[in-house]
């Protein structure tokens, strides 16, 4: 099992690598982009910001759960902080398993978790030049709202 919150570009071929082996008939790959519209707004990039200890610590538990669940410790996951452009890679999920129904439950569940649980909050850009904190749930904390009515 591995999990971590990073600041550089995800690598998602070493992913996998710490996923295979030879007794997995399956490997899923999961991977958050950053896409370049969201809720009918332009985006040119965002920010990830994190408060980092929480979070490694809920992501680590997430994994030991799925890994439990699913039957497998050939989970690896990453999720990126900082400045990211579109098209780029914001979280990978990667679960090796003898079997792939349960390497996508597997993958699936990682990734609703982390969504729900990380404390990790995301800072859309937009073309016009607005910026908007956006919450996993679709429901930005208070604490994140900006001075001057940003959200």
């Amino acid at each position: 099992m591995y999990s971590a919150i990073v600041e550089h570009p995800i690598d998602v071929a070493a992913l996998l690598n710490r996923v295979s082996r030879s007794a997995n008939g399956a490997a899923v790959l999961f991977l958050g982009m950053v896409r370049e519209m969201n809720d009918g707004r332009d985006v040119t990039g965002i920010e990830y910001t994190a408060y980092r200890s929480m979070a490694e610590r809920e992501l680590a538990t997430i994994v030991a759960e799925a890994a439990s669940l699913a039957g497998t410790d050939d989970i690896a996951v990453e999720h990126r902080l900082g400045q990211l452009a579109v098209g780029e890679c914001s979280v990978a999920v990667a679960v090796g398993h003898p079997h792939r129904g349960r390497a996508f439950e597997a993958a699936r569940y990682v990734i609703e978790q982390l969504k729900q649980r990380v404390p990790i909050w995301k800072r859309e850009h937009y073309v016009d030049g607005s910026r908007e904190w956006v919450a996993a749930n679709n429901s930005a904390p208070s604490a994140l709202v900006d001075a001057g009515g940003d959200r």
